[in-house]
């Protein structure tokens, strides 16, 4: 795929802390490019140096494979985590207000279909729910019609049907041809949206690829899942890894059914019995030491 954005090199210090430690990597255009990684690994600031808004200590970002310039900025739109929305202003009118901002801004009726703000375009923008406000301010970095579109952390605070409601957003923002740039913690956001990502630990990418990808590569087992309280076994006689989480046991396998003889052999109840596949949470954990939700 050709890259709309590369870093390369990219570093950035503050003071004699090294936030981001000379990476590079490509963003593919029409993609959803997600950027994960723990509190402290450097992919807000990687992100914030890609949209312009922090300036490098070293390295460089290309956007179509020039260096940035004005055009640049007027081919993205950015979703902050956190913005603040004006007192006394309906969502019709902030919709209004940024569009004065651009030369040529979508139609107000297209981006009021697309984000779905129809049933409150009366109501004041400060007045809104959690998920009501996102769609909003998804509509406002929309208003430009980008070629990027940067979403930081999109559904942190919402309810879970808010969460999926915006995910559909992001889904059909995506199938316009759009490269959306994504950061989360939430490992089911990122598995079911991301086409290929980045994951960083202390300032260095650390795994690239494709979700599917990154699996294969460092996983070749299953988890054969249990609830604590009905294995009263010695675990160290089943001969295989395994870790606690969330009060079930998870035993590594490259056999299902081998283990689930051995298992039976050993007279363990099997009534909780779950069989899973590696996660992109799994695999955070084994590249980090961290939960992707941490």
């Amino acid at each position: 795929m050709t890259a709309i954005i590369r870093i390369e090199n990219l570093q950035k210090k503050f003071g004699k802390n090294e936030a981001v430690k000379g990476i590079s990597f490509d963003i593919p255009q029409g993609i959803c490019f997600g950027l994960l990684g723990p509190n402290g690994a450097g992919k807000t600031t990687t992100v914030e140096m890609i949209e312009g808004i922090r300036r490098p200590s070293a390295g460089s970002v290309l956007y179509r494979g020039k260096p940035r310039d004005d055009d640049f900025y007027q081919q993205i739109g950015i979703q902050f985590q956190s913005t603040a929305l004006m007192d006394f202003l309906t969502t019709r009118e902030v919709l209004r207000l940024f569009s004065e901002l651009y030369a040529n801004p979508l139609p107000e009726q297209e981006l009021i279909g697309l984000c779905q703000l129809s049933e409150f375009l009366d109501t004041y923008a400060t007045r809104l729910s959690g998920g009501q406000r996102q769609r909003l301010l998804l509509a406002v970095a929309l208003v430009n019609d980008p070629e990027v579109l940067f979403l930081d952390e999109p559904t942190t605070g919402l309810d879970p049907q808010a969460r999926r409601n915006f995910w559909q957003l992001i889904k059909d923002v995506r199938h316009q041809g759009k490269t959306v740039v994504l950061t989360t913690h939430y490992m089911d956001e990122a598995e079911l949206l991301c086409d290929q990502l980045v994951i960083m630990d202390q300032g260095r990418v650390i795994a690239n690829g494709t979700p599917p990808q990154l699996l294969k590569q460092h996983f070749g087992y299953h988890y054969v899942c249990l609830d604590n309280s009905e294995v009263s076994i010695d675990l160290e006689t089943l001969g295989k890894p395994y870790h606690r989480e969330n009060g079930f046991l998870a035993i590594e396998t490259e056999s299902v059914e081998d283990t689930l003889n051995q298992l039976m052999s050993m007279n363990v109840s099997l009534g909780s019995l779950k069989v899973r596949n590696p996660t992109l949470d799994d695999l955070f954990l084994k590249l980090t030491g961290h939960h992707l939700r941490e």
